[in-house]
C-alpha cells in the first residue's frame, strides 16, 4: 500500500526556503538585539554612583571604658612561695593597686540621612560606648551624640553638629526592590576606610532571629566594619542597612543580609521623634495556619494567624477570642504570623484598625485599638479560663494519647493556675499522629475545635462532631509551660 505524499512545485519549494532562511535570520537579529539590550543595561562603572554617595557615608569609631583590677590577673601562688614577693612587688597588693580602666575600640559605619546631621547605623556598633566619633570621607572628624537605639532591628541613630549642611542621602523604597537588581554596599570593612562594593539582590524577605526582620540578601561584599553602613540602589537611595554576615570563616562568602529600608525608616522616625520605638501591640499570642488546621475549621486557603491566646489588652477589649484566625488588618490581607506583626507594629500607638477575623464558618470585623508593645512587653501571660472540675474524671485514651481530666494535685505538680482546666496528656502512642504533630507528656489540651473541654468524653463528641461535618482533622488547643498553640489532629486514625 503505497502512502499519499504531496509534492511542491519548483517555485513554492523556493518560496517556502526563503521564508525559512528569513525567519532564521530574524530569530537570530533577536537573539542579537536582546543580548546587546542586556549589555546595555549592565552599568559599565559604578564609579559615578560610588562619587555621589560616598560623601555621605561615615566611619564610626567608639570607645568603651571597661574597669579592670589588675591584681585579679595575679597568678595564685602559695603562701611563701620564693616567686611570692616577686609578684607582690610587680602587681601590688590589694590595697596598693587600684582599678585601672582601659579602653575598647570598636568600629564600623553609618550615613548621613539629613543635612543638619542625623546618621543612621547598627545598635551593635555603638552599644555601651562612652564616646562616638564619626570621620566623613573628607576627612573631617566629629564627636556625635546617641539619639536612640533599638536592639531589636539592631538600628541606632546618631547625630553631630556642624556649622554647615552635610551631605546625605535619600532612603529609598525597598519594596519595589527586585532578586536581580544591582546593588553597592559602601563603609570601612576590616577598619581599612572607605570602600566600594557591588552585586546584586540575591534574595528578599529573609528573616534571621528578630519578630520584625526583613532583611535584604545580597552578595555584595559586606566584612566586618560594614555593619551600619548604606546599600544603596542604582538611584543612590538607601535601600537596606548592612547589618550582618552568614559565614563560616567570619569574612564575606557573599551571604550579607541588610534591614530593609521599609523597616529601618520608620523605627528612625520614631528614634528621631520619641528617642525610642513606639510600636503597634495587638495584644495577641499567634500561629501559623496549616493545611491541616485550615481543613478543620473550614478555611479555604490556609493563610492568615491563628489566635491562640487573648491577653487583657486591645483585642480582649474588641472581643477577639482564641481560635479566631486573623485574615485581614487594617485593609490588607494578611498571609503569615511575621507578616502581621511587622504590620501591627509598623501602625501607631492608639490607632483605631479593623480586624477581620474567621470565626465559626463567617468573617467577623472587629474594631481594634492599638495599644504600645513597649509597655505590654513586660506583662505576663494571661490566666488559662477556668473550667468547673468534674466530680469523678474519666480518665481514657484517645487519639493515640492517654488523658486524665485536671485535678488539684495535678494542678500543684504542674505548677498551674488553681482556675485551670483541661485534659493532661499522660502518654503518647509512638507513631500516633498526636507523637508526630508534636504532643508530649503533660501537655493540656484545654480546647477541641475551638470549645472547652473537661473530659476524655468532651474529646470524643468533638471530634464526632467533626467527622460529622465532613472534618479529616480536629483543631486542639494545647499548652505546654502556659504557652499555647493549635494542632491539627487526624481524625482519620480513630475510625
Amino acid at each position: 500500500m503505497k502512502s499519499d505524499t504531496i509534492t511542491l512545485p519548483r517555485a513554492d519549494q523556493a518560496l517556502w526556503r526563503l521564508m525559512w532562511s528569513a525567519a532564521l535570520v530574524l530569530a537570530l537579529l533577536i537573539v542579537q538585539v536582546s543580548a546587546v539590550q542586556a549589555q546595555s543595561e549592565r552599568p559599565e562603572s559604578f564609579a559615578d554612583l560610588a562619587e555621589r554617595v560616598s560623601p555621605s557615608v561615615v566611619n564610626i569609631t567608639t570607645t568603651t571604658t571597661v574597669s579592670s583590677r589588675l591584681n585579679g590577673d595575679r597568678p595564685q601562688l602559695p603562701e611563701g612561695s620564693p616567686f611570692d614577693e616577686f609578684f607582690r612587688d610587680f602587681f601590688g597588693g590589694p590595697d596598693e593597686q587600684p582599678n585601672r580602666p582601659r579602653q575598647n575600640q570598636a568600629l564600623g559605619s553609618g550615613f548621613v540621612i539629613s543635612e543638619d546631621g542625623y546618621i543612621v547605623t547598627n545598635n551593635h556598633v555603638i552599644d555601651g560606648a562612652d564616646e562616638i566619633r564619626v570621620e566623613f570621607f573628607t576627612g573631617l572628624e566629629l564627636q556625635a551624640e546617641l539619639i536612640g537605639t533599638d536592639p531589636a532591628t539592631d538600628i541606632a541613630l546618631l547625630r553631630v553638629e556642624h556649622d554647615e549642611p552635610l551631605p546625605h542621602v535619600p532612603w529609598g523604597d525597598s519594596e519595589t526592590a527586585r532578586v536581580g537588581d544591582w546593588v553597592i554596599a559602601v563603609g570601612n570593612p576590616l577598619g581599612q576606610g572607605f570602600s566600594v562594593s557591588a552585586g546584586i539582590i540575591s534574595a528578599r524577605g529573609r528573616a534571621l532571629q528578630g519578630n520584625f526582620d526583613d532583611y535584604i540578601q545580597t552578595d555584595a561584599a559586606i566584612n566586618r566594619g560594614n555593619s551600619g553602613g548604606p546599600l544603596f540602589n542604582m538611584e543612590g537611595e538607601v535601600i537596606g542597612v548592612n547589618t550582618a554576615i552568614l559565614s563560616p570563616t567570619g569574612g564575606s562568602i557573599g551571604i550579607g543580609f541588610a534591614m530593609s529600608a521599609n523597616v529601618a525608616t520608620n523605627v528612625v522616625e520614631q528614634l528621631q521623634e520619641f528617642g525610642s520605638t513606639r510600636r503597634g501591640w495587638l495584644g495577641v499570642r499567634i500561629q501559623d495556619m496549616t493545611e491541616e488546621m485550615a481543613e478543620a475549621i473550614g478555611l479555604e486557603v490556609a493563610e492568615g494567624a491563628m489566635v491562640t491566646d487573648v491577653m487583657d489588652g486591645p483585642s480582649l477589649d474588641a472581643g477577639m477570642l482564641a481560635g479566631d484566625v486573623i485574615i485581614r488588618f487594617d485593609g490588607g490581607s494578611v498571609e503569615d504570623t511575621r507578616q502581621l506583626v511587622r504590620r501591627v507594629a509598623a501602625t501607631g500607638v492608639g490607632e483605631e484598625v479593623d480586624v477581620i477575623v474567621f470565626r465559626d464558618g463567617e468573617e467577623v470585623t472587629l474594631a481594634v485599638t492599638l495599644g504600645q508593645r513597649e509597655l505590654a512587653e513586660g506583662m505576663g501571660p494571661s490566666e488559662m479560663p477556668g473550667t468547673p472540675e468534674q466530680a469523678e474524671p474519666d480518665t481514657g485514651s484517645f487519639m493515640g494519647m492517654e488523658l486524665q481530666p485536671l485535678t488539684d494535685a495535678l494542678r500543684d505538680e504542674l505548677d498551674l493556675p488553681s482556675n485551670a482546666g483541661g485534659l493532661v496528656v499522660m502518654s503518647v502512642e509512638e507513631g500516633s499522629d498526636a507523637e508526630q504533630k508534636g504532643v508530649r507528656v503533660n501537655d493540656l489540651i484545654t480546647e477541641a475545635n475551638q470549645q472547652p473541654v473537661t473530659s476524655v468524653a468532651d474529646l470524643q463528641e468533638r471530634a464526632e462532631a467533626a467527622r460529622e461535618a465532613g472534618r479529616r482533622s480536629m483543631l486542639v488547643l494545647v499548652r505546654r509551660g502556659g504557652d499555647p498553640r493549635f494542632v491539627a489532629l487526624s481524625l482519620e486514625e480513630d475510625e
